[in-house]
């Protein structure tokens, strides 16, 4: 099948596959790079030099020869440029510094003082320039910034829609490029928190995927052939608001008996008898840890009915790994033993063959390192082509 575009066009896309190829495989030889992408070796001569002279690729010795001249070595300058990753919250700021590589440097978390649109945004200035003071030099210094949020996000970074933040038509990323004065990538916190698992986490072996963020409310991250899932207009993976109870609970979303009321956070306020208000789950870990019955009864609850969720995503994905991430992952031995024997009672039998359920590797920080990536990601040039 033949590509076609101008010539500026197909040097971008040779260049970010030169680029992309160094950066994964790297030590290599322009021979190397030549035979692994099937470009000639004078195309791949002209990219690197040109990469070299970005500071992109650094020349580092020389290798070893069958005969004749000994090649000099290509490798990726991860320190090149940084990239902040930023994640809000419900109740508060995280903040990364990371190399190109995706290795943080810098890390800070703040406790949300407001969810006025104008309060988070100055309290992110801030934080932000709190955090590059650890800024080391750099040729291309900051070169964007990623930032998560717990809502409806368009593909020109307007958080159409958070209900949990109370947030409707924002225009997130214009107001971050303003202030900021580089290029920002605003998306929802799941879906990043997926590719942030994919790159750097549980999800490193993975091609088909689904990653679950279970905090205050619910969103999932789809991973189809290595590429996230995204929908017609960009706003799948919005599983916190599917229905699980037919006459439940209403939710702030407008609707009722959504799944993130029963399998969330949210929880907290109306599954036990006398609802502790500002509990957190790092609060009732520490009561289950006691063996404190009510504890124990709310995460079976729980786990119960996140099994309910994701056997919904199983059967209707097929994904060969869910990886649950937010803050309910602390729960893990309370709510895995329920979560995973509705699983495996309710999903289809082929559905649920060689199906792993893990939870996060990355922690509190899959979404934080996932907008990074999507930041450097941007800034390398990554250009997809439809064929």
């Amino acid at each position: 099948m033949k590509i076609t575009g101008d010539q500026a066009l197909v040097k971008k896309i040779n260049k970010s596959l030169v680029l992309d190829n160094i950066r994964q495989y790297a030590p290599l030889s322009r021979t190397q790079v030549s035979q692994s992408t099937g470009l000639n070796k004078a195309t791949v001569s002209n990219l690197v030099q040109e990469l070299i002279d970005d500071q992109l690729v650094l020349e580092s010795g020389q290798g070893q020869s069958s005969g004749g001249r000994k090649p000099l070595i290509l490798l990726f300058n991860k320190n090149a440029g940084y990239a902040a990753g930023v994640e809000i919250t419900v109740n508060e700021l995280i903040l990364i510094l990371t190399n190109l590589e995706g290795e943080i440097i810098a890390k800070s978390t703040a406790s949300l003082v407001s969810h006025q649109v104008s309060d988070v945004i100055a309290q992110l200035q801030a934080e932000v320039n709190i955090l590059l003071k650890h800024l080391p030099d750099s040729i291309h210094g900051i070169v964007g910034m990623g930032v998560g949020v717990p809502g409806m996000v368009d593909e020109q970074g307007n958080v159409l829609f958070a209900p949990n933040l109370g947030w409707e038509g924002v225009a997130l990323r214009e107001q971050l490029e303003h202030l900021f004065q580089i290029p920002v990538i605003v998306d929802n916190e799941a879906n990043a928190g997926a590719l942030g698992e994919l790159q750097f986490g549980a999800g490193r072996q993975a091609q088909h995927l689904v990653y679950v963020s279970v905090g205050t409310g619910i969103g999932s991250g789809i991973i189809i052939e290595g590429e996230l899932y995204k929908g017609s207009r960009g706003y799948a993976g919005e599983t916190g608001h599917m229905s699980v109870e037919s006459y439940g609970l209403p939710c702030s979303c407008g609707s009722q008996g959504c799944w993130e009321l029963y399998a969330s956070e949210l929880a907290y306020d109306h599954s036990i008898k006398e609802p502790i208000p500002g509990s957190t789950t790092a609060d009732w870990v520490r009561r289950a840890e006691f063996d404190e019955p009510e504890s124990r009864d709310l995460f079976q609850k729980i786990g119960e009915y996140l099994g309910i969720g994701i056997t919904n995503l199983v059967n209707g994905f097929n994904p060969e790994l869910v990886i649950i991430g937010g803050h309910m992952r602390q729960a893990e031995p309370w709510i895995d033993p329920y979560l995973q024997e509705v699983v495996s009672r309710r999903t289809l039998p082929y559905h649920r063959q060689k199906l792993m359920i893990q939870y996060s590797e990355l922690g509190d920080q899959s979404t934080v390192i996932g907008t990074a990536y999507m930041a450097v990601s941007q800034f390398l040039g990554r250009v997809k082509v439809s064929i």
